[in-house]
């Protein structure tokens, strides 16, 4: 009917049933304080933190691979990890393009639980806001695992090997994982966890969205202080980028449990984060042989790997009953601190971390090696010892110090420096 107002326009009784317009709200929100930890986030963070040298890189690994995940993401990558089953840890790859797609209510089909038996033990999830908004939120997070991942890359890839290794990674490696497991800008970080833990429980209820923010925060801090200390009892004096580490441990531990543990769990998480990491990447890695090489940049296996096992294992641990049954579906959960069949739960915690480990390891490996058969992986050891200029044609902050030459033209005589590491203090 001419001049009739847009549905889109109408009050919320013109609205789908199960649109939760606050829920909705929430998602988009959380989900943009996790793009943000990416975007500019880990950007700005990597192109800091870096020599100057390889600050152009360092921040365009990141970008590129912001961009790179988003295509795979809505073309075939989102459905193989939250869509209908193809193998027992796969989902069908399909597109998360169409509108008849977007704006149905979202559903999860992965979260269907049956007893060996046959009958339903939990029913799927269907959210209370469109398959947009999940599509959004949950590319957020692929996008910060692979950037996360580059951290440990940093002056070291070479970055034509990086432009394929992504596409790859989040293929065969993330969208098994997520399938299986969930059917300087360093504030950005910390504020982004929000987004991550408080929109997790795809809800913005009063309960474990709430709770999942308060415990971020909790531990979060906790870890950074107990890092702190550590640092200046050992050494003498505080370090900034320690702090920062610590930081991250803390959030990577709390993220499995935000809302699931209570309180006094969240800062004995944020103790176990400061001090276990802090011992394997300060005392650990350089008294243990093997840890020496591995060319880990900026100490990715410390603040995410070593952080994320203490996170999925304490979950295991802490995970108190009331609060799972506000979020879970499988009736009676529990952490094996709380007895009953807390221990099983335990069990399956460090289970699953495992499986993740062997996994990333096993595809990881056979990815680097499929790419190294057409690029080479690493950087020449000219393009070490020049940086950015060598590898982009482009130098940082040139402008500001003076430097700024002719992008068209190389000059070597500016490039007498030995190359010793890739960060300013790691």
């Amino acid at each position: 009917m001419a001049g009739e107002i847009p549905i889109a326009y109408r009050n919320s009784s013109s609205s789908p049933d199960w649109l939760n317009k606050g829920d909705n709200a929430w998602q988009m929100t959380s989900a943009t304080f996790v793009g943000m930890q990416s975007m500019p986030g880990l950007v700005i963070l990597y192109g800091s933190i870096v020599k100057k040298k390889w600050a152009i890189n360092s921040a365009f690994m990141a970008l590129y691979a912001f961009a790179a995940v988003w295509i795979c993401w809505v073309i075939w990558a989102y459905n193989m990890s939250f869509g209908d089953r193809l193998l027992p840890f796969w989902g069908k790859a399909s597109p998360a393009l169409g509108q008849s797609f977007l704006v149905a209510q979202s559903e999860l089909t992965a979260t269907t639980l049956r007893y060996h038996n046959g009958s339903l033990e939990a029913a799927m999830l269907h959210p209370f806001y469109p398959a947009a908004t999940m599509v959004y939120f949950q590319c957020m997070f692929a996008t910060i695992t692979i950037i996360i991942l580059a951290g440990s890359l940093l002056g070291r890839m070479n970055i034509k090997a990086w432009m394929a290794f992504v596409p790859l990674w989040i293929t065969f490696s993330y969208t098994i994982c997520a399938f299986s497991l969930w059917g300087g800008g360093a504030g950005l970080l910390w504020l982004g966890w929000t987004g991550f833990n408080g929109g997790d429980p795809y809800s913005a209820n009063i309960f474990d969205s709430s709770v999942a923010v308060l415990n971020t925060h909790i531990c979060a801090s906790t870890s950074l202080l107990v890092w702190t200390l550590l640092d200046v009892f050992f050494f003498g004096k505080p370090s900034v980028i320690g702090a920062v580490q610590g930081m991250i441990t803390g959030l990577v531990c709390i993220t499995p449990g935000g809302g699931l543990v209570q309180g006094w769990a969240a800062i004995v998480m944020g103790m176990l984060s400061g001090s276990i990491p802090w011992y394997t990447m300060m005392v650990l890695h350089k008294k243990w042989s093997f840890m020496q090489k591995i060319d880990d940049t900026l100490g990715v296996f410390h603040t995410h790997a070593v952080a994320g096992f203490l996170g999925g294992t304490t979950t295991g641990l802490f995970a108190e009953p009331v609060l799972c049954n506000l979020f879970l579906s499988i009736p009676d959960s529990r952490g094996a601190f709380y007895g009953g069949d807390g221990a099983s739960q335990f069990g399956r915690q460090i289970a699953g971390a495992l499986f993740i480990i062997a996994w990333n390891i096993i595809i990881t490996s056979i990815i680097c090696v499929l790419v190294s058969l057409v690029l080479p992986l690493r950087i020449s050891d000219e393009q070490l010892l020049i940086g950015d200029d060598a590898v982009h044609g482009e130098e940082a902050y040139a402008i500001w110090a003076g430097e700024l030459n002719d992008i068209t033209h190389h000059d070597e005589r500016r490039h007498s420096g030995i190359a010793v590491g890739v960060t300013q203090n790691i």
